[in-house]
């Protein structure tokens, strides 16, 4: 063999044993590297991130209420975690109950190759099939108790879903309730509701038998002290303040003290769908607070941005989520690992930052199957890290209970610690 033969056969052994180890350390490196919920895992997919869908939650009203037999969950606007036993629901009333999917039809009145129902697809988006409190009686809304029922807009479950309480008293007041919260401060734990379409803002004893306090003139809109024009969502401080997002048209945040006296306000409308100037806003649909650093974080829907201020509304910082289309941000809540998620409609998933604006992780996944999301519009945890969300489109709430060994970094973090 002659010396360069002997030169190329080495360097061919040389290369092919540098490429056999190098597979050899890439099969046995230590697992958890990358984006992983569950570090280690072997196989699988990260469809829901670090948590899982717990089955059958809520139960179906049939169970808890007679005479619902034919009748389910209807628009969720929002969920509350009192704790994992005691959950609140804020829903616009019932709907038919389809019990299973018809067969797919051709429409050729509607366009050539049109069917439905479509394979894999939802059957009904909930946001379009009841209207709100205030246009039950208007023709072309659909039949009332055929197509829809008014009633159970404010529900409680427990931790297994059962429904164990029912505020019905209060269903014709309703006409869409958008939000619902307790303040962590309060050892009374008065509930907070939002009406973003009756423009007013109530709060109850716990139990929801009385009611003790409304802001806004109900059913008026107006921009003045005393009125509101589809306001959105509430925050809480401390024990002394909260903060309202108003809302939909009025493009203002109003900070308050607990009885309900106006401290101050700040924001102006601004133009769509790019507004660059602080303070300016389009559709105010989400608020939240850190107690820690007293900043507050509105999401600025219309124009893809969450803008941070101080507590007396000083411009402090910015940042974008995304294109619009498809981003649509619907709701956020910053919780005690100090940390923003939000609820992205546009894409359907969850999304985490840090509080400097830093994109963390996101999971989610388009459907109605168990897990799947559609709409989601609000968001709450509880004491024992489960996660809630509430769908507009596909008519539900769910819990999530997280994965066994997720990494507790993609997890969204519990409640803020209050008096109770």
């Amino acid at each position: 063999m002659t010396l360069a033969a002997v030169c190329a056969a080495l360097l061919i052994m040389f290369l092919v044993g540098a490429r056999t180890a190098r597979v050899e350390a890439q099969e046995g490196q230590a697992p958890g590297a990358g984006f992983a919920a569950i570090p280690g895992l072997k196989g699988g997919q990260d469809i829901f991130g670090p948590y899982e869908a717990v089955p059958n939650w809520p139960r179906p009203m049939s169970e808890s209420l007679p005479g619902h037999e034919n009748w389910t969950y209807s628009v969720s606007m929002d969920v509350f975690a009192e704790s994992p036993n005691r959950v609140l629901i804020a829903s616009k009333g019932e709907l038919p109950l389809i019990a299973k999917r018809p067969q797919s039809t051709w429409l050729p009145q509607l366009g050539p190759g049109l069917q439905f129902p479509v394979f894999r697809l939802p059957l009904r988006q909930a946001g379009g099939a009841i209207p709100n409190g205030d246009e039950l009686d208007q023709p072309g809304n659909g039949r009332p108790g055929i197509d829809w029922r008014w009633e159970h807009s404010i529900l409680v479950v427990n931790a297994e879903g059962k429904i164990v309480e029912d505020w019905t008293q209060w269903d014709k007041m309703w006409v869409r309730p958008h939000d619902v919260e307790i303040s962590p401060y309060d050892p009374q734990k008065h509930v907070w509701i939002v009406d973003a379409e009756g423009h007013g803002v109530y709060k109850f004893t716990n139990d929801g038998k009385k009611l003790l306090l409304t802001l806004g003139t109900p059913r008026v809109a107006g921009d003045d002290d005393t009125h509101f024009r589809r306001p959105t969502f509430l925050a809480f401080m401390d024990a002394n303040t909260m903060y309202l997002a108003d809302g939909y048209d009025n493009t203002r945040v109003i900070k308050y003290d607990m009885n309900g006296k106006k401290l101050l306000q700040w924001g102006q409308k601004g133009t769509t769908p790019n507004e660059k100037r602080p303070g300016y806003w389009n559709n105010v649909h989400g608020i939240a607070v850190d107690p820690t650093t007293r900043r507050v974080y509105v999401n600025d829907r219309a124009n893809s941005r969450v803008q941070v201020f101080d507590e007396n509304g000083k411009y402090l910082d910015e940042w974008n989520f995304g294109p619009r289309p498809p981003m649509d941000i619907h709701s956020f809540v910053v919780t005690s690992d100090r940390k923003l998620w939000a609820a992205d409609q546009g894409t359907h998933k969850i999304l985490g930052y840090d509080l400097a604006g830093h994109f963390l992780y996101s999971w989610g996944s388009w459907g109605e199957y168990p897990g799947g999301m559609w709409g989601v519009h609000g968001l709450a945890t509880d004491q024992e890290g489960n996660f809630y969300v509430a769908e507009v489109n596909n008519g539900r709430v769910q819990k999530y209970r997280p994965r066994k060994g997720a990494n507790p970094a993609f997890l969204v973090g519990k409640p803020w610690k209050g008096v109770w």
